[in-house]
């Protein structure tokens, strides 16, 4: 049943810890979700079907919440995530052409995260960093004003700083 630990009994310490405060409202259900994902990283799928169990939610529900908002997976991510931004700035400044060579020096494609599981790229809307575009965050490291070549650079000085 449980994929992700070498014991059980740990692994669902912290659902129960986060379900102990469910009083079963449907209008908890995000928060709930929050909660479990920073606890496991992701949304696991037998932590969404004990979810759907304790809670009487269907897990349809669960996943249909899970799916329509951007800021929960369904997979597990890298240790470290990388933010293109493809707002209105970066993309007339080259957003695509940063994008593609991450891919390339990562061997991954937007959404996908390394074999090592040190990194995830996602592509967001916009990072509000608009007068340095093009622009990525490396976790909470903001790097602008990007070619494609000082993109590659800065994350082999971040894989640098991690060894």
């Amino acid at each position: 049943m449980c994929n992700n630990c070498a014991e059980t009994s740990q692994y669902w310490d912290s659902f129960e810890a986060i379900l102990a405060n469910w009083n079963g409202e449907d209008s908890q259900l995000i928060p709930i979700l929050q909660q479990l994902q920073e606890s496991y990283g992701y949304l696991p799928e037998d932590v969404i079907e004990r979810l759907a169990k304790r809670t009487g939610i269907f897990a349809s529900k669960i996943i249909g919440v899970a799916t329509f908002y951007s800021q929960f997976r369904l997979e597990p991510v890298g240790k470290h995530i990388i933010k293109v931004c493809f707002g209105t700035a970066c993309h007339v400044n080259g957003a695509e052409n940063i994008a593609d060579a991450l891919c390339h020096e990562l061997g991954i494609k937007i959404g996908g995260t390394t074999e090592d599981k040190a990194f995830t790229i996602e592509s967001v809307a916009c990072i509000g960093c608009c007068s340095l575009a093009p622009v990525i965050m490396i976790d909470d490291e903001t790097h602008g004003r990007l070619t494609p070549e000082t993109a590659r650079t800065a994350i082999r000085a971040f894989r640098a700083k991690e060894a």
